[in-house]
């Protein structure tokens, strides 16, 4: 793995010649991709050439390939399903930090008694999350 050379906004807007607050508005905007340290910006020098346009000899990386999950859950009272819920936050909450974050929503019908959750992620967090979420399952019944 070879080390990248990061920039600080300030130098950034210096390259591109930019203000630094058009530079840190640009990251807030998400247009200049940069990983916040501290109360400060550091941007790598691949992000700053591919938002100033310079061609790069590597090839572009592939687009991750998410999918998307309804699992529904019959048969809970109120209780088990907000105890479920934040089950589920709290194992997405402890994962380890991934670079692609899933996505995650929960809906309970209390007239049908049916939780129902949303799971946006690879399919190999996905299959992680759904796996643990089936042995819980398995444990309560």
């Amino acid at each position: 793995m070879t080390s990248e050379e990061f920039y600080t906004a300030e130098q950034a807007a210096e390259r591109l010649k930019l203000h630094p607050k058009t530079v840190l508005r640009l990251i807030r905007e998400k247009r200049l991709r940069a990983t916040r340290i501290g109360k400060s910006y550091r941007i790598l020098r691949s992000d700053l050439e591919a938002f100033a346009g310079v061609s790069n000899s590597a090839p572009a990386p592939q687009a991750e390939v998410y999918v998307t999950s309804i699992v529904e859950v019959p048969d809970l009272s109120a209780e088990i399903s907000n105890r479920l819920t934040v089950l589920m936050q709290a194992m997405l909450i402890s994962r380890h930090r991934r670079p692609h974050a899933m996505q995650f929503n929960a809906a309970y019908d209390a007239e049908r008694q049916l939780q129902k959750f949303i799971l946006i992620g690879t399919p190999s967090d996905t299959a992680e999350l759904l796996n643990s979420l089936d042995a819980y399952l398995k444990a309560l019944r």
